[in-house]
């Protein structure tokens, strides 16, 4: 504390022009007092002007005052000197090369600390006293000081710049609003300032948001990981006890004596050469569960075969199919269909702007107006398509009910292409996904850009089967009947998603059924 009343005592008695302590003072006639040789330079200065000035306040003088030492004040000085106090050391004040400095410093200069706009000239915190004890100044706008004081000054009328106009987005002065920016939308630039950190704050607070939802979705993501590797840990381990078993089989059936072997067996029919395709496909398992039933099968069946006698293995080649026993054969009726009833929801993040969702995202309707749902990386940016949020695997039925001028019903991959008008993004013209397009008097299939006429009944509703493990994908006219339009044999390597696109003015609904 005692050390702060020492440096405001000194800084009493510096001289504002020098910024030292104060060297034979003299006081002028305003009350301000300065060392005698600083303030006989600086009116030296002025003396062309024949008006010489008072360097804080401004004040004019004519004629040049005379100069009388201010005994008082020498004494005062003189005691500080005596009793120790001496100014503060000032040098962390001066400007260096990258700081702002006082325009009013002769000499040495020091950093300023504020930029008048009214002035337009920065000023350090001994010359700046005036902006605050003269009435003169009163009204001037002071800021931080800043190289850049000159962007804040009109170009053009040397104005300072105050007004923003939103019409060009930049800010212009007073004059500028009753010549090129006539007419146009101005602010003040204050508010235009307030609006935009308001705008900033919200933008911050949904970038927050997203951050979290993403951290929700990581950690979602981990537990699904976690999942899988217990799953697939799990079928390894059934997986190898099973083919322990499958060995053990197999030696046992090689150890047969060889005599009697070719006594039971003294001449074997040559086999046929096999028209039969493998109908055993690789299918993309979510989990690892299936695995073992499986394996399971595939156990099963070989002790069939090897029960069986030599001459009937021409028999059993065909019909060995580990992943798709005969007995899994398509629904022949609707109740059947039913069993594998799967409801479904379209997902908001995937739907082009264009797609009204409504019934609880089970419905979809084009409009020429844009939606203004958030950007997304899912979202079809120009296809007026959406996908549901269900990842579709096994068997799974659905029916979807359009209105209007038609509609294209798809199944596809998660990862098809979003971004732009390209094949590659709209359904059916890529290998990526499946569309059954329906009008008012027709349909038409298309995969990978393949149009494929479909002839049958014209209805209101689709009904979609799919049997995803063995690759079948079929679409029914749905009335009083159920009529198979048509069907689609393929090996799926990815889950599905349901995707519909509807014509301009045209409604779908995936229906919910009982």
């Amino acid at each position: 504390m005692a050390q702060r009343q020492n440096q405001t005592e000194s800084v009493k008695f510096s001289c504002s022009i020098c910024l030292d302590q104060l060297k034979d003072p003299v006081t002028i006639p305003c009350g301000h007092s300065y060392c005698i040789n600083c303030i006989k330079d600086h009116w030296d200065g002025e003396d062309q002007r024949r008006i010489h000035s008072c360097p804080q306040c401004r004040k004019e003088f004519i004629p040049r005052p005379g100069l009388e030492k201010n005994i008082m004040l020498a004494e005062f000085v003189e005691e500080l000197k005596k009793t120790g106090l001496q100014a503060a050391p000032a040098d962390h004040c001066y400007a260096e090369p990258q700081d702002m400095a006082c325009d009013v410093c002769t000499g040495r200069k020091r950093k300023a600390v504020k930029s008048c706009l009214v002035c337009l000239a920065s000023y350090c915190q001994n010359h700046l006293q005036p902006h605050y004890e003269s009435p003169t100044f009163k009204k001037h706008n002071l800021v931080e000081a800043s190289t850049k004081l000159q962007q804040r000054i009109c170009s053009r009328h040397d104005e300072v710049m105050k007004i923003f106009c939103r019409t060009d987005q930049q800010c212009i002065c007073f004059l500028c609003t009753m010549e090129e920016h006539k007419g146009h939308k101005t602010v003040p630039a204050a508010a235009e300032r307030a609006e935009k950190k308001k705008k900033l704050q919200e933008s911050r607070q949904q970038i927050h948001q997203r951050i979290q939802d993403k951290e929700k979705d990581v950690k979602l993501l981990q537990q699904e990981v976690e999942a899988i590797n217990v799953s697939a840990d799990k079928a390894v381990e059934d997986s190898e006890k099973i083919f322990t078993e499958l060995i053990r089989l197999l030696q046992e059936r090689s150890s047969e004596d060889h005599n009697q072997f070719l006594l039971n067996y003294p001449s074997l029919p040559a086999l046929r050469e096999s028209t039969h395709s493998s109908r055993i496909k690789i299918c993309p398992l979510r989990f690892f569960r299936n695995v073992t039933a499986a394996v399971t099968e595939l156990r099963d069946k070989l002790q069939d075969v090897l029960k069986e006698t030599w001459t009937n293995i021409e028999l059993m080649i065909p019909v060995v199919d580990v992943l798709q026993p005969k007995s899994e054969l398509e629904p022949k009726n609707k109740a059947g269909f039913l069993k594998y009833l799967q409801e479904i929801t379209l997902d908001p993040n995937t739907a082009n702007r264009k797609l009204v969702l409504s019934q609880g995202n089970r419905k979809a309707t084009l409009m020429e107006q844009q939606q203004s749902y958030p950007d997304h990386p899912d979202r079809f940016t120009n296809c007026d398509q959406v996908l549901s949020k269900e990842s579709l695997t096994g068997r799974c039925y659905w029916e979807v009910e359009w209105r209007g001028g038609g509609v294209n019903v798809a199944v596809s991959y998660n990862n098809i292409s979003r971004a732009g008008r390209s094949k590659e993004c709209l359904f059916g013209f890529n290998d990526k996904s499946w569309s059954l397009r329906c009008d008012t008097e027709s349909y038409t299939f298309f995969n990978s850009g393949v149009k494929t006429p479909v002839p049958g009944p014209v209805s209101s509703r689709i009904g979609v089967y799919l049997d995803h493990r063995a690759g079948i994908l079929s679409f029914y006219s749905i009335s009083e009947t159920m009529t198979l339009l048509h069907r689609v044999q393929t090996r799926f390597t990815q889950p599905l998603h349901a995707g519909i696109q509807p014509y301009y003015g045209s409604t779908a609904e995936f229906k919910k059924l009982k």
